[in-house]
């Protein structure tokens, strides 16, 4: 099967549209035929005796799809029907015979793989491409709009809002309780297309599985009706659609996690965090935390960066070349200069210093904060505490503060019974068990 005949492109305003097609005979798949009868005897080896439909759903396929192969491995004495409604092989359940559960066995060992039919890389990389964001994707207001939760000021929209419309790498630093990971997480409320990602893919007969229902969140979660009568997908079903991914991975991050990871049981590859993170978000929070040096780290990218294509390898020592489009984010407390020297810092295309909040931004955190836990507190009482534990000290504002503060007083308040108001004294018990002492001595 072409590459160009294995998608498909729908015109809306003037723009490209990618929708998988749904594969109408084995020669659509662009895969073996004998790989799918394979997928069947391991299917029905753990399922036991399937009807037809059934069986073509658990593979993504229309059921006229496997039919051929269905009478095949009929006539191989491999199947057979045990029961029928009288419509066809669709409608009949079928058995396999010991002959198919010897083989089925002899399959398993080899790859225990047993779900949806897997996407060759060749298709796969043509979906990615053609899913990128177009290059005016992001305006002002949709930025506004994923960000209306936070107290953010239009200067740092204004910063990121470049940064994330070309979705170049990005680097977000600053002090401790700014706000850097909410900040980062606030992209995944932008309104933005959905797009298709496949269950899993193959490559040179190895079976890599992207689809993590950690990661993935869909869109199309009802199956095709399950009737005597096939309903027609939509689109391919050895694809999901769902929102574009957001995946975060922090201090426990290693090199062997942005590889291919083999599961000797299964024998099946599970892909790295940056493949699931296709045309999504992947964040590396408290970069230069690693077990791994950030040097380590940004190295593993300098191709994928600049190229838009990654390597991966397989435990046989052979590479698959895979597409590269996920918005590549790090987050740090630590100053840049401590991550690494000027040449470093380069590759990294964007950079944005979020700063600790101004005295009257901070009030509107705190007000936000209390509004959104039912609890009262007047102006005057703010800025009282303000004036008493910040201004008098010259101690730093924080945005996370606020919801610490407020939230410790509200623990106080419930468990000695006061009404939901917070007084002076509230919040100077409160904020005595949120920060250390600097009173300590020896």
């Amino acid at each position: 099967m072409s590459t160009d005949a294995a998608i498909a492109l729908h015109t809306d305003a003037g723009e490209i549209q990618f929708i998988p097609p749904v594969p109408e005979t084995i020669d659509d798949l662009g895969l073996s035929q004998s790989l799918i009868e394979q997928m069947i005897l391991k299917l029905l080896y753990f399922r036991g005796d399937t009807s037809g439909r059934v069986l073509a759903n658990a593979l993504g396929l229309n059921f006229s799809v496997i039919a051929p192969i269905i009478e095949l491995m009929k006539r191989q004495h491999l199947l057979m029907a045990k029961s029928s409604l009288g419509m066809g092989d669709i409608s009949s359940t079928f058995a396999m015979t010991e002959a198919a559960r010897e083989l089925a066995r002899a399959y398993i060992d080899s790859n225990a793989y047993a779900g949806r039919v897997p996407v060759p890389l060749e298709q796969y990389t043509v979906g990615v491409k053609l899913q990128r964001n177009k290059s005016n994707w992001l305006s002002p207001e949709m930025l506004a709009s994923a960000f209306k939760h936070m107290v953010i000021s239009e200067t740092t929209l204004g910063q990121l809002g470049p940064a994330v419309n070309a979705g170049k790498s990005f680097l977000i630093y600053g002090q401790p309780g700014n706000g850097k990971t909410f900040l980062a997480e606030g992209l995944f409320n932008i309104d933005n297309e959905p797009i298709y990602v496949p269950f899993a893919i193959e490559y040179q007969g190895q079976v890599i599985q992207i689809f993590d229902p950690n990661y993935h969140q869909r869109i199309d979660e009802d199956e095709p009706e399950i009737s005597a009568f096939h309903r027609e997908r939509e689109f391919d079903g050895r694809w999901f659609k769902c929102k574009r991914p957001f995946i975060m991975s922090g201090g426990e991050l290693t090199l062997e996690m942005l590889d291919l990871s083999y599961n000797p049981s299964s024998k099946v590859y599970d892909a790295p965090f940056q493949l699931k993170a296709n045309n999504g978000i992947y964040l590396i929070d408290d970069f230069g935390r690693q077990k791994v040096t950030p040097a380590e780290v940004l190295n593993r990218w300098i191709v994928p960066m600049e190229r838009r294509i990654d390597f991966l390898t397989f435990r046989t020592g052979g590479k698959a070349q895979v597409p590269f489009e996920c918005f590549l984010v790090f987050s740090t407390n630590l100053r840049p200069q401590q991550l690494g020297d000027e040449a470093f810092l380069r590759r990294i295309q964007y950079k944005m210093f979020v700063r600790s909040p101004e005295a009257e931004e901070f009030i509107t955190i705190f007000r936000r904060f209390c509004d959104s836990q039912k609890v009262i507190c007047d102006s005057e009482t703010i800025r009282s505490y303000i004036d008493k534990h910040y201004t008098r000290s010259r101690k730093k504002f924080r945005r996370c503060q606020p919801r610490d503060v407020i939230s410790h007083a509200i623990d106080l308040i419930r468990f000695e019974r006061l009404p939901m108001v917070l007084t002076a004294e509230v919040l100077d018990r409160a904020f005595e068990m949120t920060f250390v002492s600097e009173d300590y001595e020896e």
